[in-house]
């Protein structure tokens, strides 16, 4: 960039660097004629300025091919351009740190989480079976599903006996029991699920129609007619 370069001059540099160090060799054997048509430039001015290149020592001419072509390269001695030699210490990308690899708990066949693995993964299997996608479950892996059981447990802070509720109620209905079939699904759904749970559990209590005046009357006239004391009669709900 400092060399003063012209047009035709940088436009050749760009297509011998293109054959030296842009394909990793030190030279290479180029035509004038091929030179011409890579820049799009007549002979005699690629002669020229090829010529010039070489003069000032920035090509070097390592004799001729065949066929009156050259052997071209570039002078890696910067001195001779006139130029200081780039640093050698240029800055460099810091190398990323190794990844850690995720560290798997195991969990003993005995440990309350592994307990509810086996618990919950016997359970959507049968669901699976009897909508006839167990292929869903084909691969499923009771230790990541002890392990979801435990960050439910103990992260999001759940009731073992909650959890087994809805285990129970979720393999069970009609919508959810073939839309949870995994330990890591069942502890992304797990407050939504519950709520449902409950509010399935509760009791529907029946709106009261409110009570017209009237009726009470309409009742008293009938109790008179019907030969009743009017005194006795019971005017309470």
């Amino acid at each position: 960039m400092k060399l003063n370069l012209n047009g035709t001059q940088f436009r050749l540099l760009l297509a011998i660097w293109r054959f030296t160090y842009g394909f990793k060799r030190t030279k290479h054997e180029l035509s004038v004629r091929y030179l011409a048509n890579a820049i799009s430039a007549g002979r005699n001015q690629v002669d020229r300025e090829l010529s010039s290149l070489i003069e000032r020592m920035i090509i070097v001419s390592y004799g001729n091919g065949a066929r009156g072509s050259r052997i071209l390269g570039f002078n890696k001695n910067w001195e001779e351009w006139g130029l200081p030699a780039p640093s050698p210490s240029l800055p460099q990308k810091p190398a990323k740190k190794p990844r850690k690899a995720k560290v798997v708990k195991n969990y003993p066949e005995d440990s309350t989480y592994y307990k509810m693995a086996v618990y919950f993964h016997d359970k959507v299997t049968a669901v699976a079976k009897d909508a006839g996608v167990e292929h869903l479950i084909k691969k499923a892996n009771l230790q990541k599903y002890a392990d979801e059981f435990r960050k439910l447990i103990e992260l999001d802070g759940v009731d073992k006996h909650l959890a087994k509720d809805v285990m129970d109620w979720v393999t069970q209905d009609p919508f959810w029991r073939t839309n949870i079939l995994s330990a890591a699904k069942l502890r992304q759904k797990f407050g939504e699920l519950a709520i449902k749970m409950q509010a399935q559990k509760q009791p529907k209590q029946q709106k009261r129609i409110p009570q017209d005046p009237r009726d009470k009357e309409i009742a008293f006239q009938r109790w008179i007619q019907a030969g009743g004391d009017p005194n006795e009669f019971n005017w309470s709900d």
